[in-house]
C-alpha cells in the first residue's frame, strides 16, 4: 500500500471538464469579464499546456463563486497539472521568440507562488481534507497530529476520510488497517469506489497469513477491475482445494453483490480458522 494518497480522490476528476470545451473566445471573455481571475499570470497566447489553463481558469471561477476547502484543494491539483506542463513547455526554445519564453518562466513560477498560497489558505480551514491535504502533499506534521485526532469524530465519517487513516496505520497496526479499510467500504459508493480499498485489503490479509481472506478480497477487486495474477498462479498461491475454491469465490460473490447494492458490512466476511 502507498504512501498517504494524494488527494486525487476529491473532485479532480469530475472537472473534466467543462472548460476544455470552451473555445478560447469564451475564455478569454471569462477573464475580461473577471479581473479577479487572475488570468494574466497564465500566459493565455500560448499554444503550449492550454487544456491544463483552460481546466484552471473556468475553476478558479467555481472557487471564486464557492471557496470551499474542497474546491480550493481541486485548484491546487490543477495548478499543480499547470505546473508540470509548463516546465515541459519551459523548456522548449521557441524560434524568435524569446519574450514567450520570458512569459512561459513566468507563469512557472507563478503557479509555484499560488500553490503556495493556496497551501497557506487551506491552513485556516482546519478541516479533516483540508488536514490531510496538507499533510499528504507537503508533509506538514502538525497537520498530520490534527487529523489524526480527530479519529472517530462523525466528521470523518466519509470513505476517502476512512482511506486516509488507513494509510497512517499501515505500517503500524495492520488488523486495525484492516478494521479501517472496512470501514471505508460500508461508507464508499458504489459509483466512486476506490478499488485501492480491495487490493489493500488483500494485500494485508495476504502479509497476516489470512488466506481465505486475501483471496477473496483478490477475486472482489478482480471484478471491479483491480489487476491480479492470473488464475494458475492464483491457484498456485493459495494452494487450497477445489471444493474451497469454490466456497470461497461464493463468498466473493455476495460481497460484490453487497458492495454494488451499497449493503456491505464487515460480518459477510466468514470467520477462517487461524
Amino acid at each position: 500500500m502507498q504512501q498517504p494518497m494524494k488527494y486525487t480522490s476529491l473532485a479532480i476528476t469530475v472537472l473534466l471538464l467543462s472548460g476544455c470545451f470552451e473555445n478560447t473566445r469564451n475564455t478569454d471573455k471569462l477573464c475580461l469579464d473577471h479581473p479577479e481571475l487572475r488570468c494574466e499570470e497564465l500566459n493565455i497566447n500560448d499554444g503550449q499546456c492550454r487544456v491544463a489553463r483552460t481546466n484552471l481558469i473556468w475553476h478558479r471561477l467555481e472557487v471564486y463563486k464557492d471557496p470551499t476547502d474542497l474546491n480550493k484543494i481541486t485548484e491546487y491539483q490543477l495548478t499543480q497539472q499547470y505546473k508540470k506542463c509548463l516546465e515541459v513547455a519551459a523548456q522548449i526554445q521557441p524560434i524568435d521568440q524569446a519574450e514567450l519564453k520570458k512569459r512561459r518562466f513566468n507563469a512557472l513560477l507563478n503557479s509555484g507562488k499560488n500553490m503556495e498560497r493556496l497551501e497557506k489558505e487551506l491552513m485556516q480551514f482546519n478541516t479533516p481534507s483540508s488536514l490531510y491535504f496538507l499533510w499528504s502533499q507537503t508533509g506538514d506534521t502538525q497537520a498530520r497530529r490534527q487529523f489524526l485526532q480527530l479519529e472517530g469524530k462523525p466528521e470523518m465519517e466519509t470513505a476517502a476520510l476512512q482511506y486516509a487513516l488507513a494509510t497512517f496505520y499501515i505500517d503500524r497496526d495492520r488488523e486495525k488497517t484492516i478494521k479501517l479499510l472496512n470501514h471505508a467500504l460500508e461508507l464508499s459508493d458504489p459509483e466512486s469506489l476506490n478499488t485501492s480499498i480491495l487490493e489493500s485489503l488483500a494485500s494485508l490479509n495476504q502479509l497476516l497469513h489470512h488466506q481465505e481472506a486475501s483471496y477473496i478480497w483478490a477475486m472482489v477487486g478482480k471484478h471491479f477491475g483491480v489487476p491480479i495474477a492470473s488464475t494458475q498462479n492464483i491457484q498456485l498461491m493459495y494452494g487450497f482445494s477445489d471444493e474451497k475454491f469454490t466456497m470461497l469465490d461464493d463468498v466473493a460473490d455476495m460481497i460484490i453483490d453487497a458492495i454494488e447494492n451499497h449493503e456491505y458490512h464487515p460480518s459477510i466476511m466468514p470467520e477462517f480458522k487461524k
